[in-house]
């Protein structure tokens, strides 16, 4: 079952994204998981500029995932990918083909306080 199928199906009365049930009895794949984390996540960084597509979720382990694409003025399809990794030694981003950059100050605090926001909402939304 797609997401946008899990979306069409009757959420009970408390919560419009409470299909545990569902989830244990559909054996949804890796991948549905992902998306259906991800239609939760884009909406941490507010509205979607129109033509724009947001990703946002965490991809296995300690790797978390950005990724927005976009239709320039001359019509050229535009992306950009961010890559964060939670390590010991602190967070990491890589951006497309650069190498990782440790993040501090203003940057980590955004990212931990976006990274809290998806885990509570994912969890109160999707595995409820």
């Amino acid at each position: 079952m797609s997401f946008k199928e899990l979306l069409k199906s009757k959420p009970n009365s408390k919560n419009l994204f409470s299909f545990k049930k569902d989830l244990y009895s559909n054996k949804f794949s890796y991948d549905d998981l992902i998306n259906a984390e991800s239609e939760l996540g884009r909406t941490l960084f507010g509205p979607l500029p129109v033509g724009h597509n947001r990703e946002f979720f965490k991809h296995k382990g300690n790797v978390w995932i950005w990724h927005e694409d976009w239709t320039d003025s001359f019509g050229n399809l535009q992306n950009m990918t961010i890559r964060y990794e939670v390590r010991p030694a602190g967070v990491f981003k890589k951006v497309a083909g650069e190498s990782y950059v440790k993040i501090e100050g203003a940057e980590l605090d955004n990212f931990r306080q976006t990274a809290k926001n998806y885990l509570e909402l994912v969890k109160s939304k999707l595995y409820c």
